[in-house]
């Protein structure tokens, strides 16, 4: 694959060794003078003091058990240690070591073999990538604009719109704009920025973004991202060739303590039944094919697409009354299965972006009401949800209007036609948490991590707590996230997704000391009751 390098890379590079941007001095900027700058090195060398029997000096962990330092600073200083876990907290992710990292750093190739052969037209339809952000740390923001830069066609690059919702981080206000004024001086008008007056949230934004884009296929991205070399050319190849397509890049993820990149296989981007995000295995006829690089279906996508920009305005774009991150990706993919046009959603295996993974998902109530609206399925959403009654989902009838205009097909069909993985779960009889009867006050809790071994808590109904859905007079299922146990004879009792449940409602189980202790040094028969 070629691919076109931008030229003044050097010159961009030079921003982030000064340490701050200075327009007026990177006016006067060389060759000689970059190239100089280029011999310093990016992380500071520090040397570290011997005593006089030549024993290294020891230095104090500050934080034990924090995330972060579990497999990353162990040359850090204690002041260093003090400023990379306050912007961990902050951030949710390594802005310390970003800080530290060339914003053109290198990142592995991680595509099949087979997508570095593939080439591609040069009449490929122009780009708008959109970049979401609020208070994001300055250089993750960099970084990514820099990759989309220095690994996209320039020829294909029509714009980069920036959308801030409304974030309180100073970095982001002059210094970015300072970045983005340097980068207009190299390509005029290549930068678009977005700046909310309000919070508006994630799905806003977004759509904020599709609003000013001009190219004619729009990719909407997280800002915590960097792309691979190649990663445009086969998704416009994939609109180009169908306009009725969404189409997701596959990810690879970026640790958020060492941020390394850890490659990530060709999957189906799916959901459950809490309508949440989830990989699932492509369908049987992809795999016979054995070739990754071949683009699959998938019944949704993971927040992160690419599609005709005026076929998405046609779909409805997103659904803006979900005000942040969660639930948005899976309402999209949803509705373009069950529309009467066959837009499906497809991963491609050729285009690759490397992402700092988040998790929350407040807005799965929304999505259930705006596009399931079937009885029978819809029972099985809110049975997930217990900690989410009375929220207020907001107005949702423009989002009905236009799934009536665009004459919607049920969504018994999308079941059987576009995602039969899903289990319909049609025979539920009950849900509930497992409340001991001899001290009614307790459940089972699948337990603190690392190991998740079970144990006895006061009830509050809430996860991590073992959720049982009943799907059977002689069967119950265990929720997602299931407890792992110590020993073999219970283990092979609580892994299994089905349990013997006899007669209904109560479920006998022997559990062992270890398993569930509730009385000490005593194996127990314990009569179970699933809460109604």
């Amino acid at each position: 694959v070629s691919v076109e390098l931008r030229p003044d890379s050097r010159i961009l590079h030079c921003i982030h060794l000064s340490g701050s941007i200075n327009i007026s001095k990177m006016k006067h900027l060389n060759i000689p003078d970059v190239m100089n700058v280029k011999k310093q090195s990016i992380i500071e060398k520090r040397e570290v003091k011997k005593e006089a029997n030549n024993e290294p000096k020891v230095i104090k962990k500050l934080f034990p058990n924090s995330r972060l330092f579990k497999e990353w600073g162990d040359d850090l200083s204690e002041e260093e240690q003090k400023k990379a876990e306050d912007l961990y907290q902050r951030y949710g992710y390594n802005a310390f070591l970003s800080d530290r990292l060339p914003l053109n750093r290198d990142i592995p190739e991680t595509r099949d073999p087979r997508c570095l052969k593939k080439n591609y037209t040069d009449d490929l339809p122009s780009i708008s990538v959109t970049l979401i952000y609020l208070d994001e740390a300055l250089t993750i923001l960099q970084r990514a604009i820099r990759s989309i830069i220095d690994r996209t066609p320039s020829h294909l690059l029509k714009e980069i719109i920036l959308v801030d919702d409304h974030s309180i981080n100073d970095e982001l206000h002059e210094e970015l704009d300072n970045y983005v004024t340097f980068i207009h001086e190299q390509y005029p008008g290549l930068i678009k920025q977005v700046k909310h007056a309000e919070q508006k949230g994630l799905t806003q934004a977004r759509i904020s973004g599709w609003k000013v884009a001009t190219g004619d296929v729009i990719v909407i991205l997280d800002a915590h991202i960097e792309v691979h070399v190649g990663w445009a050319e086969p998704i416009l190849a994939r609109i180009k060739e169908d306009r009725t397509i969404v189409v997701s890049p596959v990810f690879d993820k970026v640790r958020f303590d060492t941020l390394d990149v850890v490659r990530y296989g060709p999957a189906a981007d799916a959901f459950d039944w809490a309508l949440w995000c989830m990989y699932e295995g492509f369908q049987p006829e992809w795999y016979k094919l054995n070739d990754q690089s071949i683009p699959g279906k998938s019944p949704s996508i993971m927040g992160i697409l690419a599609a005709d920009r005026k076929f998405l305005g046609e779909i409805g774009v997103l659904d803006g009354g979900m005000k942040v991150y969660g639930g948005e990706n899976v309402e999209l993919g949803i509705r373009s299965g069950l529309s009467p046009i066959p837009n499906w959603c497809r991963g491609d295996s050729c285009s690759k972006i490397a992402h700092i993974e988040r998790a929350t998902k407040p807005n799965a109530l929304r999505v259930a009401e705006c596009i399931i609206l079937l009885g029978i399925i819809y029972h099985n959403i809110y049975n997930c949800f217990w900690q989410d009654h009375g929220v207020d989902i907001g107005d949702v009838s423009e989002r009905k209007k236009i799934r009536e205009k665009l004459n919607c097909k049920p969504f018994k069909w999308y079941l059987e036609n576009v995602y039969p993985q899903l289990d319909p779960w049609d025979n539920i009889l009950g849900y509930g948490s497992l409340k001991n009867s001899i001290k009614e006050d307790l459940c089972v809790d699948q337990g603190p991590i690392p190991g998740n071994v079970p144990v006895m808590y006061g009830c509050h109904y809430f996860m991590p707590q073992v959720s049982i859905i009943i799907v059977h007079i002689s069967q119950m299922r265990a929720s997602k996230g299931r407890p792992q146990l110590s020993q073999q004879r219970c283990r092979s009792l609580f892994t299994q997704r089905l349990y013997s449940l006899r007669p209904i409602e109560v479920a006998l189980l022997r559990l062992a000391f270890l398993c569930a202790p509730l009385l000490k040094d005593t194996v127990l028969y314990v009569r179970w009751l699933v809460r109604p």
